[in-house]
């Protein structure tokens, strides 16, 4: 990820308010970072990852420029941290291709921290999350 300061002669107030914005998510792109699916969004590489952690089920949705990313061959790992306690997960594909899933009981609770790393078209990316 990268931020892109206007001026470079404008001093340190000026790269703060940057890396700011940044972070609250006022970039430049077409699309806004909204949960479509009830979940938890993240933004890496342009692409945004959707969270959803259910009791009985995990599901990660993935848009490119707000636009739906067919998942059918693309693979993920859910690990969630719950205090001390660690669980992991594997995702796959949903029979339509919208999403990547898993099943089992999830003890996600309001600040859970989940890293998911996704193998899509010979490249990995991680996205990490803290659940509300």
């Amino acid at each position: 990820m990268s931020v892109r300061f206007r001026s470079l002669t404008a001093g340190p107030a000026l790269a703060l308010a940057s890396v700011t914005a940044f972070a609250a998510g006022d970039h430049d792109h077409a699309h806004d970072h909204k949960p479509l699916h009830g979940g938890v969004v993240t933004e890496v590489r342009d692409v945004d990852y959707e969270l959803v952690v259910q009791p009985a089920a995990a599901q990660l949705y993935l848009r490119d420029h707000g636009k739906q990313v067919n998942v059918s061959n693309t693979k993920a790992k859910l690990t969630l941290l719950t205090g001390s306690q660690k669980q992991e997960v594997q995702l796959t594909p949903a029979a339509d291709g919208s999403r990547l899933e898993g099943s089992g009981t999830f003890a996600a609770a309001k600040g859970t921290k989940a890293v998911v790393q996704v193998e899509r078209g010979g490249n990995t990316a991680s996205a990490r999350f803290v659940l509300p």
